[in-house]
């Protein structure tokens, strides 16, 4: 079974009832393809030469899909802009800028391909079972992208004060998702690392080029040269260790409310997590209405009835609950709130049908929504995972 084969086999699309009301931010839908949200703001903003700190929107959407999501631009241009691989549609004015909160939900339409006949009924069972029963609403691969070769998470250097080991993570550590153009860029400063009138020179030309610069000043510096990164982009280390640490608090809550029959090991993200499996109990029914905390130093009033699972997860890191927080820049921190345990997936529609691109095989054709934050590919995991369980 073969997931993304084509970017339109996989397109996820925003629901939101947000609609221009008038007022200073220009509303837009933006349609890509291939293409990372990062990297289309990216293009948005050199073609209309705006300021990042203008644009808004509600999340990140994959870069191997056809995805439609929402963005706003404080006093932005009331036109449209179209590109390769991205669409930029003018939809009016509103008052405020576009959020996460306003994502009601994402519709998906995803191709499940390369599909053996004896694979379709234990797959259509397992997307039966995930609409009455929910599943683990883990967050999937695509918040890691900022984890490198070395497994290290940025984040996890930057609570601890290093600021070195923050910096060198950031920028040279190699990563699997680098074009040839970043690879050989990441290639120079780990062969050249602390000789920055060289690297300045050298990469001049990169979103480096000001870190460099500062470096060059202040060689020793580290500290100032972190909060040097952009903004945006640290946010999203800070994501990725607080995902994977509350991924690790749910893989704990499900082993403690299941018995170990009720449970199969899927990866995600690179590690075995568990899974509900069999007819469901009120032990999972129960896990429906649970939110369990976003770690941080700042909700440890939150977290006291999850302290153990918490620092089971904070233990290989060598680092406390107190010490989840960045001291400096101050416009940097991890998330406050909770997150669902269980999420399920609704208006499901399932079709069977001949694969085009694989003689004598089936596709799957997927449509469902689901709840803001949740990852489709959880889902698309659980329904494999069933067909090879099947196979075996």
């Amino acid at each position: 079974m073969k997931l993304k084969c084509r970017p339109d086999d996989f397109c996820v699309k925003e629901c939101t009832a947000f609609t221009p009301d008038g007022g200073d931010y220009a509303l837009y839908r933006l349609t890509k393809r291939s293409l990372g949200t990062p990297e289309a703001i990216e293009a948005l903003l050199r073609r209309w030469r705006i300021d990042r700190r203008l644009v808004a929107y509600g999340g990140l959407k994959d870069r191997h899909a056809v995805t439609v999501q929402h963005v706003t631009i404080h006093r932005g241009p009331r036109r449209g802009l179209k590109q390769t691989n991205l669409e930029l549609t003018y939809l009016g004015q509103a008052s405020r800028p576009f959020g996460s909160k306003d994502i009601a939900s994402n519709a998906f339409t995803i191709v499940l391909r390369d599909v053996a006949e004896p694979e379709v009924l234990p797959a259509r069972q397992a997307l039966d079972a995930a609409a009455s029963e929910g599943l683990p609403n883990y967050f999937d691969d695509q918040r890691f992208g900022s984890v490198g070769q070395s497994g290290d998470f940025i984040a996890r250097a930057w609570c601890a004060g290093d600021y070195e080991r923050t910096l060198w993570l950031a920028l040279a550590d190699p990563n699997p998702h680098d074009r040839s153009q970043t690879r050989a860029q990441r290639t120079l400063l780990r062969e050249h690392w602390g000789d920055w009138q060289r690297l300045a020179a050298k990469l001049q030309r990169t979103p480096w080029r000001d870190i460099l610069s500062h470096l060059v000043r202040h060689p020793t510096d580290f500290r100032g040269a972190v909060s040097k990164l952009r903004q945006d982009v640290r946010s999203l280390y800070l994501a990725a260790f607080q995902s994977f640490l509350w991924n690790r608090m749910l893989a704990e809550l499900l082993q403690a409310r299941l018995a170990a029959d009720r449970l199969v090991l899927i990866p995600v993200a690179g590690q075995p997590m568990p899974f509900p499996c069999g007819p469901e109990s009120d032990a999972l029914a129960g896990l429906r209405t649970v939110e369990l905390p976003l770690p941080s130093a700042r909700s440890r009033r939150d977290l006291e009835p999850w302290q153990e699972p918490v620092e089971r997860a904070l233990a290989p890191f060598g680092i406390t609950v107190g010490q989840l927080r960045v001291k400096y820049p101050r416009d940097s921190f991890f998330s406050k709130g909770a997150r669902p345990a269980l999420f399920v997936p609704s208006r499901i529609d399932c079709r069977i049908d001949h694969d085009e691109l694989h003689g004598g095989r089936r596709k799957i054709v997927l449509a469902c929504e689901l709840p803001r934050g949740a990852y489709a590919t959880i889902l698309t995991r659980r329904i494999a995972a069933a067909a090879e369980a099947y196979l075996r």
